[in-house]
């Protein structure tokens, strides 16, 4: 199933104008518009079109380098050419950031280059400690919003981050492990994606290094998710939910 070749307004104030083909906005290249492809939900066609790595830069935020409070995170999702796939951005408010931190329930919306919401992911308020293995993380992947396609649900584990992406029917399709410490100096941080059986490497999540200065001083990460070319394309939008998730549990 995981591996089956597939045919070739966002709300709160945000506007994104249509780009019909691929200019460049403030410095930005949006990724040429794909044709409509049967079977495939609307606005998941970028993921069609040979891609088996996205790239997710965390946009700066002067407000909250100033202030020290955590602001809405946007992101940019993009191809390995550079081209801007889509654009994320977290819907939560200000008391739910600062006060329930790494655990904190949220809404992140994925728009296209059109401006239509194409990928929605919804993260309930859940423990994220292995003392508590009854109510660890999960995350639901919609696409187009309100429609299911999958789950990302954390797996018990004394020390190891452990994930299961799951289908819109609960199957279990892909595992994901991390290590044991996920803060290192200089170097990337990788999450394993691994078949059920976790005997293959499938591909891979990674938190990479972006240079001493920014680690320290801000929250702008950039990370990197790599999967079979040929995935089902709906288990490519839950790989990118699966990486937002890992990404507020650990970074």
């Amino acid at each position: 199933y995981g591996f089956q070749a597939q045919p070739m307004g966002y709300p709160g104030g945000f506007v994104v104008p249509p780009v019909q083909n691929q200019p460049a906005m403030h410095g930005t290249i949006w990724m040429p518009i794909p044709p409509s492809i049967p079977n495939c939900p609307p606005g998941l066609e970028y993921l069609t079109q040979q891609i088996d790595q996205v790239l997710i830069h965390q946009q700066f935020e002067l407000l909250e380098i100033v202030s020290g409070f955590e602001t809405s995170n946007k992101y940019e999702l993009k191809n390995a050419l550079g081209q801007r796939v889509y654009f994320a951005a977290e819907d939560t408010n200000c008391l739910t950031r600062n006060c329930c931190g790494p655990s904190r329930p949220f809404t992140i919306r994925i728009i296209d280059n059109l401006g239509h919401e194409v990928i929605t992911l919804q993260r309930p308020l859940r423990c994220s400690s292995c003392c508590c293995p009854c109510c660890l993380q999960e995350l639901e992947v919609q696409a187009p919003p309100g429609t299911t396609v999958g789950y990302v649900v954390q797996n018990w584990h004394a020390c190891l981050p452990k994930f299961t992406i799951q289908d819109e029917k609960r199957m279990d399709i892909l595992k994901i492990t991390g290590p044991c410490i996920v803060c290192r100096c200089c170097a990337d941080v990788n999450f394993e994606v691994k078949s059920v059986d976790e005997t293959c490497a499938v591909g891979r999540i990674s938190k990479q290094w972006t240079g001493l200065v920014q680690e320290m001083f801000t929250d702008t990460d950039s990370f990197g998710i790599s999967f079979p070319m040929d995935l089902d394309v709906k288990m490519k939008a839950v790989m990118i939910g699966a990486c937002f998730l890992i990404v507020s549990l650990s970074f």
